[in-house]
């Protein structure tokens, strides 16, 4: 994404500050769209900073939207609702974040240095990708789905023909 929105993540979350905003599909990043089937939709995000009950300095995104996907069955687009709600614990000591992760593996947490600048753009674009199926697919295609998908296919054995047949003449 060309538009960063950069703050101080540890502030942010002391402070309790709190923004969201909305981001066309076809304004993300070529790493997004390359795990998406078409550029059309939007996504909605709310970014909430809040200190947990241990103290620590958190970020809690939530995004919503609709995207579109390919269906790995039959290939055609489908409509798929993103739906996330994600906290990220903030830490500035690298041994600290390694305990707390080893006492929750649940744990999102990510080191920043203290006068560390965040893109949140960035974080949104990570958060879209986690939060797409890894196989995404209709449950059950119907048939006329998977008649054109295999359709759609050469057949092995009809190229074998044709490649023979031209090796004769």
């Amino acid at each position: 994404m060309s538009n960063p929105i950069l703050i101080d993540p540890l502030r942010y979350a002391r402070e309790g500050r709190a923004q969201s905003g909305k981001f066309a599909v076809a304004a993300l990043d070529a790493r997004v769209l390359s795990d998406l089937a078409d550029e059309r939709g939007e996504v909605s995000w709310t970014l909430t900073g809040f200190v947990d009950a241990l103290y620590r300095p958190c970020l809690r995104l939530v995004l919503e939207g609709e995207v579109t996907v390919a269906c790995v069955r039959c290939l055609d687009n489908m409509a798929f609702r993103l739906e996330t709600d994600s906290v990220i614990t903030l830490f500035t000591d690298e041994a600290k974040m390694e305990a707390a992760v080893e006492a929750d593996e649940s744990l999102d947490a990510v080191l920043v240095a203290a006068d560390e600048e965040f893109d949140v753009a960035a974080l949104i674009e990570d958060e879209i990708i986690m939060g797409l199926p890894l196989s995404p697919s209709h449950g059950e295609c119907g048939e006329e789905h998977l008649l054109r998908a295999k359709s759609d296919r050469l057949n092995p054995f009809a190229v074998l023909a044709t490649l023979k047949g031209s090796k004769s003449e």
